[in-house]
């Protein structure tokens, strides 16, 4: 028991005057300790932590403080990063995590299937890297079924995807065709894409499109994802934050929640901090009215 909680609970027997006096407490701090209304600071904190709890709420419950910082600065707030992080802590929030890929050594190369992007993924504009991968998403009628992506390094939009019963070549073809479509390249410029060694990628189909397309093919070295991260990042990304948290009974159910997923939220309105806090779509204008 503090002296505060001394002085309250043996009031009736003594004069506050002579407790405080006893204790060596100012009568002043006693007086303040029963007044219950809130200062302004914690109003401040208050507000700040409702607005905290709305925007992780709107964004699916995947930003950190960073994020939230950020969006909570562009609405007029004056509020440090470090007080965000610790009103984040009183309500018992965090961000999902992604998963980090490591580097694995493997100095052994496929013949004719050779590595050229060789995990530089810095670009200077839209259309000049793209990156490749196929992840695994399961329902409950129909089994497993099969994601397709395709990623421009620079807006780390995703520009084309194909979703499908079956793990064919047919698949990266088609998902790379929308990518194709929809960015619409200058044919005269460079453009690497990268992929894994999967049989659907060192396929003759997608050789040929690629040769089509003026497209350079580049590979990762077999058992190094890393070499792929970005799209590796993308895939991880979509399984915590909106498969996971879901049970798909038919592929049409499954195919529906990954259209929302990119189109609705992935390209149109998912911060990325590598991009300075832009979404995939916004940075991609910039770099169109840029030219």
């Amino acid at each position: 028991m503090d002296k505060l909680e001394f002085i309250n609970s043996n009031r009736f027997k003594y004069d506050i005057k002579t407790m405080c006096t006893i204790l060596n407490v100012p009568r002043s701090t006693y007086y303040k300790s029963l007044d219950k209304t809130k200062s302004q600071r914690e109003l401040e904190n208050d507000k700040l932590k409702s607005d905290i709890r709305r925007i992780y709420k709107a964004n699916k419950g995947i930003y950190g403080a960073p994020r939230i910082h950020h969006i909570l600065v562009t609405e007029g707030f004056n509020v440090s990063l470090k007080r965000v992080q610790r009103r984040m802590t009183e309500l018992g929030i965090c961000a999902i995590t992604v998963k980090k890929y490591r580097p694995h050594s493997n100095k052994k190369v496929t013949e004719g299937l050779k590595n050229v992007l060789k995990r530089d993924f810095t670009t200077t504009s839209i259309n000049e890297k793209w990156v490749g991968d196929i992840t695994y998403i399961h329902t409950v009628k129909d089994s497993w079924c099969y994601l397709a992506s395709v990623l421009d390094l620079y807006s780390k939009k995703i520009i084309g995807y194909a979703f499908s019963k079956k793990m064919t070549n047919e698949l990266v073809v088609k998902a790379l065709k929308k990518a194709y479509s929809s960015q619409n390249p200058d044919r005269n410029k460079k453009l690497i894409f990268h992929s894994d060694l999967g049989s659907q990628y060192t396929s003759k189909d997608l050789k040929e499109l690629c040769n089509e397309f003026n497209i350079v093919q580049s590979f990762s070295k077999k058992g190094c994802p890393y070499d792929n991260a970005c799209i590796e990042s993308f895939h991880s990304s979509i399984k915590k934050e909106e498969i996971y948290g879901n049970t798909y009974y038919t592929f049409k159910e499954a195919n529906i929640s990954i259209f929302r997923y990119i189109e609705g939220w992935y390209n149109k309105k998912r911060l990325h901090s590598s991009i300075n806090y832009m979404t995939p779509n916004q940075y991609e204008l910039l770099a169109r009215l840029a030219v």
